[in-house]
């Protein structure tokens, strides 16, 4: 089977982040979009990111835990 260019998937990684692969739009809450510039992108789920909304790696040093 294969994806259409515009599907977007979105994977929860065990203790780590959302990729989100796919011609996502990000926005902010007040609706600004956030520049996407590569097919795919890390979304930071610990909280502890310094680039937020993207994934830093930090989840590993602080011991970040999912149950997914």
């Amino acid at each position: 089977m294969s994806r259409a260019a515009d599907d977007v998937t979105i994977t929860a990684y065990p203790d780590g982040p959302l990729l989100v692969r796919g011609a996502a739009v990000l926005q902010t809450v007040d609706g600004e979009t956030i520049e996407v510039t590569r097919p795919t992108v890390a979304l930071c789920r610990c909280g502890l990111s310094t680039i937020k909304p993207f994934c830093d790696g930090t989840h590993k040093a602080s011991g970040f835990r999912t149950d997914v």
